[in-house]
């Protein structure tokens, strides 16, 4: 009897072409070479997730145990219960001074799929779909499974990688239907300021057939002051889905809920795509939510301090790597340094690297790190490495990143 090895990312015939032409998170997938190699007893530092290492606040714990002992355990309304509903709203109002009413609030299984419902929702085949880029891995696959057309917007490592207004509005046909952008972003942790988002709004307005998702799951973790939400221009409000979650404010990443606020119409079909997916998130994960939010901020304004601390930290110990171009993230917990100046050496073993792809994988089997390579961002140049570890992790890890790549000829 025989048995077939499946390979990960070839095409597979008896397979959709849907699924063929998707690809595998590469953060998802780096984070399971690096667990793969640790179960050998390899000592492995993984900068490959987007995870905070704290633990989720205890009276958050505290209410998902409540809710349990309590019975709260059936399904609830698709969009979620009306007081987490409710609760998203205010926030939006206390937080961004955007006003939403708990119809236009969708629950949702984390952002990812707050994500993917806003997109196959919108997106019909043949429409363009503007991505800033660098941008996070799961847009481009989101809008390939809507079979839309990813069109890459690239922002300038002089402009900290941000897309302008400009080249916004140069970018628009009669075929786009759809921006998708975070700010702060991930991978590079730039942040729109109020005025850009402001010139942006400006250009999309001259659209209205266009709709903007504006992804702001790290609004939180910020280390610039406000957070501008492009939600807040009246001329667009109902063009902009905004997207949000608890997985990095609250470090909430294994509870799986995020949420969308929307014009009516797009929360309701948003509402109709869930329904036959998954219906509602889990019932004892938004009782935990909800308190999550009428508990305040203060527990992620004390991790913000923490993931500043540890971005100063790692902006020093890059100084010291030469061919690193870091630009200063002012927000999320990542650094995306330009790593290109590596590319063509040749490792002790007598490889050559030529891509941040085999550079990360060098990383993994000579340092024992674990980073992302920048193609899955839309930058092939560049690599993402998490400053979300703790302080001694970091500068361990850099340590052994500056080793390895010191052997590099």
């Amino acid at each position: 009897m025989s048995t077939a090895t499946a390979v990960p990312n070839a095409a597979v015939s008896f397979l959709s072409d849907r699924i063929n032409a998707l690809e595998e998170s590469q953060t998802i997938g780096m984070a399971k070479k690096a667990r793969e190699l640790a179960a050998q007893g390899v000592d492995v530092i993984s900068l490959s997730f987007g995870e905070p290492d704290f633990q989720t606040p205890q009276y958050i714990k505290d209410a998902a145990k409540q809710a349990i002992d309590e019975g709260f355990t059936f399904y609830t309304p698709v969009p979620g219960i009306p007081a987490l509903r409710q609760a998203i709203a205010d926030k939006f109002k206390r937080d961004n001074n955007l006003d939403y009413q708990p119809e236009n609030i969708v629950v949702s299984t984390g952002a990812k799929q707050a994500l993917a419902n806003a997109v196959l929702t919108l997106v019909n085949p043949g429409d363009e779909v503007i991505v800033f880029s660098p941008y996070w891995v799961s847009y481009e696959e989101m809008v390939k499974l809507a079979e839309g057309v990813t069109v890459r917007l690239v922002g300038s490592l002089e402009n900290d990688y941000k897309v302008t207004a400009a080249q916004l509005a140069d970018a628009i046909t009669p075929r786009t239907k759809l921006v998708m952008y975070s700010s702060p972003c991930n991978p590079t942790g730039a942040v729109w300021s109020r005025e850009e988002l402001s010139a942006i709004a400006d250009v999309i307005a001259q659209h209205p057939q266009v709709f903007v998702v504006a992804d702001e799951i790290y609004e939180y973790i910020n280390f610039v002051g406000e957070h501008a939400s492009l939600a807040h221009f009246d001329a667009v409000k109902d063009q902009v889905v905004t997207v949000n979650g608890f997985s990095k404010g609250y470090a909430m990443t294994g509870w799986r809920i995020g949420y969308l606020a929307a014009r009516k119409e797009v929360a309701a079909a948003c509402e109709k795509m869930q329904s036959q997916i998954t219906s509602a998130t889990c019932s004892i994960t938004q009782r935990a939510g909800l308190a999550a939010l009428q508990g305040g901020r203060s527990s992620a304004d004390e991790m913000v301090a923490a993931y500043r601390r540890r971005r100063d930290l790692v902006l020093e110990l890059v100084k010291d790597i030469p061919g690193f171009k870091t630009p200063q993230p002012d927000g999320a917990f990542y650094i995306f340094p330009d790593v290109s100046a590596y590319f063509g050496k040749t490792t002790p073993d007598g490889e050559t690297i030529q891509n941040a792809c085999d550079l990360a994988l060098y990383l993994l089997r000579d340092g024992h790190v674990a980073a992302v390579d920048g193609a899955a961002f839309g930058a092939p140049q560049c690599m993402r490495f998490s400053t979300a570890a703790a302080d001694e992790k970091l500068a361990e890890a850099f340590r052994r990143i500056k080793v390895s790549l010191a052997k590099l000829q």
